[in-house]
């Protein structure tokens, strides 16, 4: 993906932006009692540790070894499970979760990981769980591998797999990049209570 060789800038970048920033729109959707939580591609830990600062059970998935070693490094402190793991098929990760994050993640995955990732991710959401995923609209950095995904695509693909959009929005950069947007998502298997939970 190109995220190695910049570990350390990009790890910077991240943890300028505070978890509350980036994920207001989550806020509501966290498990008001303490569950576990998985954040896939965890890059530097931010939202991870955010997340065991509130008590729950934290997995930080991260394929980039240089970004694992700048987490660990961050937030050695903090109850995190550090896996080095990938979608779309996440072969490490068991069991299922309250909250799984994708946080600028779901883009880098093209059409046939995409389809493979959203089945993986049902699977790992626990009954009356959520997935929230935020998606990056606009030109890719050079050397990274991306793909255009639409929201509209990413609910209807959800939908075949079990999982029905319950919030969406838009949000400028959070880095002021005047070309790049994001979306926010968020999932819940269908029949599942459609109640923001108070974070």
């Amino acid at each position: 993906m190109g995220y190695g060789k910049d570990a350390e800038a990009l790890a910077q970048q991240y943890e300028e932006v505070p978890f509350e920033r980036v994920h207001g729109h989550l806020l509501r959707w966290l498990p008001s009692a303490a569950g576990r939580a998985v954040d896939i591609g965890a890059g530097s830990g931010r939202d991870a540790a955010a997340l065991a600062a509130r008590g729950h059970e934290v997995v930080a998935v991260e394929p980039t070894p240089e970004l694992r070693q700048v987490g660990r490094r961050l937030y050695g402190d903090a109850p995190i499970d550090w896996v080095d793991d990938a979608l779309p098929a996440l072969p490490r990760l068991r069991g299922t979760f309250d909250l799984v994050l994708l946080s600028a993640v779901w883009m880098h995955l093209d059409e046939r990981e995409r389809v493979d990732g959203m089945r993986r991710l049902a699977e790992l959401t626990a009954p009356g769980g959520c997935v929230a995923m935020t998606l990056r609209h606009g030109p890719p950095p050079a050397g990274r591998r991306m793909f255009a995904v639409t929201a509209a695509e990413t609910i209807a693909l959800a939908e075949r797999s079990g999982l029905v959009a319950v919030d969406q929005g838009e949000t400028p950069d959070w880095l002021a990049r005047p070309h790049v947007r994001w979306s926010t998502l968020v999932f819940r298997q269908q029949g599942s209570t459609v109640d923001g939970s108070a974070g």
